[in-house]
């Protein structure tokens, strides 16, 4: 479109998760309580780890990371998710929503990448033990930490920027509750084939290369698993991977269902809830994954309780 023909849009508008305002005081209610539940379960995960020494190991070291990360990735979306309940016109700054974009884009990544050292972290673990002092030392898994972040920043950065080179020059009404990558390439006037194709590439490479990890990681687990005389042994290497599994799978089901579609498939109808559940309720979800089946996080828990309990 001629860039005279084109209105320059100061600021954009979500549609939000519902535009029945009668429902926004009980939706805002609700996700504050959800939000407030993923902050103190993470930061409280964070705490318990950092305070339990028997709790100071690579696997756990990884999860505490894992939990930073799902502060910061709920923190872009849920606050101002929170304020758009209580206002009319769910108003976001150009600037504030490229911003919005970058970090949640980011932090995505991170966690993507996170849960695949997870899950080569259990395969050291479980089918090479002798090496996994050496294999998984504090310097490698602050490498590992540092290249999820790496690989995060610079990916998002890329998709950021290709985003907001397009013109908006139709409507600023975007048909979401956050700024994310498919609804304002649907938004766009722009031919968004390039887009597409990056975001198309950034989705095989990151993902592809995290889920391709965490299979192969998890083939040669199992296979040492399904050979171990001791049926304790393999309860507790079982348990060991069940929650780290269902982490899995819950993220990558999401994630690959929303960005491994051409845009002209977006639908606000069909993707809505696809998106609450991994920017809002995953995070929450994953300290608890963790905790539950974890005999030495609770144990650690009862420590830190009967510790406060004598001490009070």
């Amino acid at each position: 479109m001629p860039a005279e023909n084109c209105t320059v849009f100061t600021d954009f508008i979500f549609s939000g998760l519902l535009g029945r305002q009668d429902l926004q005081q009980g939706l805002f209610v609700l996700f504050l309580l959800v939000y407030g539940n993923t902050v103190i379960a993470n930061l409280g995960m964070i705490l318990l780890i950092s305070m339990d020494p028997r709790l100071h190991t690579p696997m756990y070291y990884f999860l505490s990371s894992l939990s930073i990360c799902d502060v910061c990735y709920s923190s872009t979306v849920s606050p101002k998710m929170l304020a758009d309940f209580l206002s009319v016109q769910k108003r976001i700054p150009y600037n504030l929503c490229a911003v919005q974009m970058y970090f949640f884009g980011a932090f995505a990544d991170v966690e993507c990448v996170m849960l695949a050292v997870m899950a080569y972290d259990r395969y050291v673990a479980i089918c090479n033990p002798l090496l996994y002092t050496n294999a998984m030392s504090r310097s490698i898994c602050t490498q590992l930490v540092t290249i999820a972040y790496i690989t995060g920043l610079v990916d998002s950065a890329i998709h950021t920027c290709g985003t907001f080179r397009l013109s908006f020059c139709n409507s600023n009404i975007i048909n979401h509750f956050f700024c994310d990558v498919p609804p304002l390439l649907a938004l766009s006037s722009s031919d968004t084939t390039i887009n597409e194709i990056a975001m198309l590439i950034s989705c095989s490479c990151i993902v592809g290369s995290s889920v391709i990890t965490v299979l192969l990681s998890y083939s040669y687990i199992i296979t040492t698993i399904v050979r171990m005389n001791s049926a304790q042994g393999r309860r507790k290497a079982f348990s060991t991977c069940a929650s780290h599994l269902t982490a899995v799978a819950i993220f990558f089901g999401t994630l690959l269902f929303m960005y491994s579609r051409p845009t002209s498939s977006y639908s606000l109808d069909t993707d809505i809830m696809a998106s609450v559940f991994y920017t809002v309720i995953i995070p929450m979800l994953n300290p608890l994954i963790y905790s539950l089946r974890n005999k030495d996080v609770k144990g650690a828990l009862r420590k830190v309780m009967g510790t406060k309990l004598c001490s009070g």
